[in-house]
């Protein structure tokens, strides 16, 4: 981590940080199945090994995906392409490349998984230390890039600031790099529009601003891309999801985000609402530098939660958009790790959104340290959740201590279908009791771990779901 970010972090969270707000409230937007329920997407980053490998694959197997359901419990994937690897040269596309992605996805479907494909970019791209930007689209203005310990000091270098300027138009001489940029979004979502396990796509991993940076560039340069990559990929996928990312070197310590509200072409035909939600990503300076959760790194990292929700709350509401942690994750070998993702999952739960952790690459920051094998943090991250609201979500939440899930919400015209919730088994060994008010049916998924509870429609009135575990002695699961 820079110090220089690290320090301006810490002294701005003095400024910015407050308690948060309350459940849920803030937030009257959900990412939505084509039933109308709302998703509480909750998974991995798959994953950090392809930016490396020499087919620009993850590590992954289809035995591996099965195995991170069993584990894990999860229901969606955030999964990693790359620009350089959509197009190698320009204006030539590799579908065979695209059809290695399609067939990982169709792993991910065979799970019951939704997947978010996300073109990931870190320092520009390899011609300048990175990883992201072919080397075609890269102009380093020939000053010096060289790779830094971190990958923030790395984003610095003038090498590095000069090739960003090149593609944002902050210098003049490549106006076609967006150009292409957007072309080869666009072919994404051609090929992927009739995907069904699709969710979405996510525009830009941690966009950098180069020699412009905050307001100035997530208004002009940055907020002129996402609006030009999404008028394109209307005019050949009009129902996918676009997910947007505001400038990580500031959102993601929990500092304000300037994003401004975006446009969906979709909305022009009657009764289409807007597909465009905000996915930044989540790393407390201290966290993020490999530290322990304890003591003053506890404290601080506790003040940037709290600015966090926050900030992604404005920033939201400013947009009218859904939200969806796109990442989070740290050393699980440190100290007070596991005391860390409960936390954060508490967070989640307050805030009714979704997550990605990363990643799923197998190592310290890992379920899973070596292929096969469950890190000792799987179990932390395997929590109960709702999969799936089937109407408006009013409040929900996981106690640990208790291993209580309540789940509140209202009846919302136009949604069909019932509301899904995982059961860990690690949590719920025997199954769970319910307890619900109104009419309803449910129906047990032993096997996935998934309770389906369909509720008779009654406007006006808020259902209030509470399921506990059942006691081993009481002959059988109150939901088997």
């Amino acid at each position: 981590m820079n110090l220089v970010v690290l320090a301006c972090a810490i002294g701005l969270l003095g400024a910015v940080g407050a308690e948060p707000s309350g459940n849920g409230a803030w937030h009257e937007r959900f990412i939505t199945d084509s039933q109308g329920r709302a998703l509480i997407l909750y998974g991995l980053n798959t994953s950090s090994s392809a930016k490396k490998s020499a087919d620009g694959m993850p590590w992954i197997k289809q035995a591996d995906v099965a195995q991170e359901y069993n584990t894990l419990g999860t229901d969606f994937v955030r999964f990693l392409i790359q620009w350089s690897r959509v197009e190698p040269e320009p204006g030539v596309y590799d579908d065979r490349y695209l059809a290695d992605v399609r067939q990982r996805i169709s792993w991910y479907q065979a799970q019951g998984y939704q997947v978010l494909l996300d073109m990931h970019q870190d320092v520009y791209g390899s011609a300048v230390g990175g990883d992201g930007a072919p080397a075609w689209a890269t102009d380093s203005g020939g000053l010096a890039a060289t790779v830094q310990s971190t990958s923030e000091l790395t984003s610095v270098q003038p090498g590095v600031t000069h090739a960003f300027d090149e593609f944002w138009g902050t210098q003049s001489g490549h106006p076609e790099y967006q150009q292409h940029y957007v072309a080869a979004w666009t072919h994404v979502a051609s090929y992927f529009a009739k995907n069904s396990t699709v969710l979405g796509y996510d525009l830009m991993n941690e966009p950098w601003g180069g020699s412009v940076q905050g307001p100035a560039f997530e208004t002009g340069p940055l907020a002129h891309l996402y609006q030009q990559a999404i008028d394109a990929i209307r005019t050949v996928d009009p129902n996918h999801w676009v997910f947007v990312e505001p400038e990580a070197a500031t959102a993601n310590y929990g500092l304000p985000s300037a994003l401004p509200k975006l446009n969906d072409p979709r909305t022009a035909t009657p009764g289409a609402e807007a597909r465009i939600g905000y996915a930044p990503h989540l790393y407390p300076a201290p966290i993020d530098a490999g530290g322990t959760y304890n003591g003053t790194n506890a404290y601080l990292t506790d003040r940037t939660l709290a600015s966090w929700q926050k900030q992604v709350q404005r920033t939201a509401a400013r947009m009218d958009a859904p939200v969806l942690m796109g990442e989070w994750g740290l050393d699980a070998t440190q100290d007070g790790a596991h005391l860390y993702v409960d936390h954060v999952q508490a967070l989640l739960d307050t805030m009714m959104i979704g997550s990605s952790y990363w990643s799923s690459d197998p190592g310290s920051w890992s379920p899973w340290k070596a292929p096969g094998k469950p890190s000792d943090i799987a179990s932390v991250l395997a929590t109960a959740y709702p999969r799936a609201i089937a109407g408006q979500p009013v409040d929900f939440g996981y106690d640990k201590s208790t291993l209580e899930l309540t789940v509140d919400w209202n009846d919302k015209a136009g949604v069909t279908g019932s509301t899904d919730v995982y059961l860990p088994p690690g949590d719920f060994p025997y199954g769970g009791d319910v307890q619900l008010n109104g009419d309803y049916t449910q129906k047990w998924d032993a096997k996935r771990h998934i309770l389906s509870l369909t509720v008779k429609a009654t406007p006006g009135v808020t259902h209030h779901l509470l399921i506990t575990p059942t006691a081993p002695d009481s002959g059988q699961s109150s939901i088997g």
